[in-house]
């Protein structure tokens, strides 16, 4: 019961936030599975064998978002942002395919402080814009999960 209430919350607040607001939401959704994952190893450094599906599976969801803020950047209209964000999101999903196979945390916790403080400067960005009126989260962005 208490999970179908929290997922019909977070659908409401996914399909009435403003564009900055779904980037930010994307942002907070890789830093938490790469903080995740990150917490899979242990204090040699390795995962135990137990847990390195779910460390995988952590990995994979994060490109996944980073892919959606990657195919969403809009190449026309936002110039050399657009490719800085472009080539920096290519960089990461090739950090974490590494990660993934080598299983390093060097490389997973580099990508989720570089996530963090673009999660902060979008947040502070869609702060500044939230007397925007709310739109529709359109039907190509994937942030639940």
């Amino acid at each position: 019961m208490y999970n179908q209430a929290y997922n019909a919350y977070k659908r409401a607040s996914v399909n009435t936030a403003s564009p900055a607001d779904l980037v930010v939401l994307l942002y907070e959704g890789a830093v938490k599975k790469l903080s995740s994952a990150s917490s899979k190893f242990s204090a040699d450094g390795k995962i135990p064998v137990s847990k390195i599906e779910s460390f995988s599976t952590d990995v994979l969801r994060a490109q996944e978002i980073i892919t959606e803020l990657q195919v969403s950047l809009d190449m026309e209209r936002g110039g050399e942002l657009s490719r800085s964000l472009m080539s920096l999101y290519i960089y990461f999903n090739e950090q974490l395919r590494e990660a993934n196979i080598s299983k390093n945390k060097e490389k997973i916790d580099s990508v989720l402080n570089f996530m963090k403080q673009l999660s902060d400067s979008w947040r502070q960005a869609a702060a500044s814009t939230s007397a925007a009126t709310p739109i529709r989260a359109q039907q190509a962005l994937n942030i639940e999960g």
